[in-house]
This record gives C-alpha cells, structure tokens and sequence, in this order.
C-alpha cells in the first residue's frame, strides 16, 4: 500500500518500486498475447505510464490486488495493440481442423515452454485463451470485447486448447526420457 499511496502523490522512488515489483509480470503477460518482443516492450511502457497517472483509479483490495490491477491493463492494451494493427483475427472453425486430443501430461513441460505453445497460437486463438484463462473472463465478456459472437468465442477457446494439447504432446514425445 505504501507503493500505492507514493505513485499517488507522484513519488518517483515508488514508481520505480512499483516497476521492479511488476515489470516482470507485466511482461510475461504482454508475451502472452503479443509475441513479438518489441511489442511487448512498447505496450510495457504505455502500461506503466497508463498505471502511474490513474493510479486514483486503483483499489486496493488486499495483496495481489496491485498485480491483478496491472495485469488487466496489459491484457486490454495488448488487445487493442493487435486490434490497432489489425492483427486480431478469428480463424474460421471451418479453415483448421484440429483433432480432439486427451488432456496433455503438463508435468515434465516447463512454464517457458507452455508460454512460447500458448504466444505460438495463431492470435484470435491466443487471445480468446489468455482472456478466457488467465483474466478469466467469461465468453459473454470476451465476445462483447472483441465484437464476435459468444459462441465464437467458445469456439476460438475449444480450437486454442486443441491446439495447444497437441503441442504438448508433441514436446512429451519429442523430450521423453
């Protein structure tokens, strides 16, 4: 809270702190949905400039909050990057065909490893999942979102998760001791 309450009053030291704390998150969760890295890098910084001057828009609410807050910037303006260059594109159920698959073995898969499967999928895919997943939010929301249908939004998470298990057990496969 006491980070909080110095980007409040535009203390530069805690603005720094608050940078140390959650640069690193903030990163892995732009990789989540942008790929590229100098994307990543751009969106990081408008993240943070957008978090210190509405900071009196932020609620504290226990610890985790801060993250979660932060977290949900970067997921919008990774969104409205990949909108802004019209890279945000839902692939038609028709256009993959992408089997079912039994749920894959995850223990041996490194975290590094799932993130490089998950920023892999093509990008209305990763979108609807890391969305979906991670900001948990419901195809009602993600679909009022992104201006799509609810049910294609299912269907982009259905499809992202096929994938996605086949990838993984194409890593097992291929790192199997």
């Amino acid at each position: 809270m006491q980070i909080v309450n110095g980007v409040k009053s535009g203390d530069r030291k805690a603005m720094r702190a608050m940078y140390d704390l959650l640069a690193d998150h903030a990163m892995a969760t732009a990789r989540r949905y942008l790929g590229d890295a100098e994307d990543c890098r751009d969106v990081l910084q408008e993240c943070f400039l957008r978090a210190f001057t509405r900071m009196g828009d932020f609620n504290y609410r226990g610890d985790g909050s801060l993250r979660a807050w932060m977290n949900r910037i970067v997921a919008n303006e990774s969104i409205n990057l990949l909108k802004r260059q019209s890279r945000l594109t839902l692939i038609d159920p028709a256009d993959t065909d992408v089997p079912d698959e039994e749920p894959p073995d995850i223990r041996h898969v490194p975290p590094e490893v799932i993130n490089g499967m998950i920023a892999a999928l093509p990008t209305g895919y990763r979108v609807v999942f890391n969305q979906y997943v991670f900001e948990h939010k419901s195809h009602k929301e993600i679909a009022r979102a992104l201006g799509i249908k609810e049910n294609s939004s299912a269907s982009q998470f259905l499809r992202a998760k096929r994938l996605l298990a086949k990838m993984i057990h194409q890593y097992n496969l291929e790192h199997d001791d």
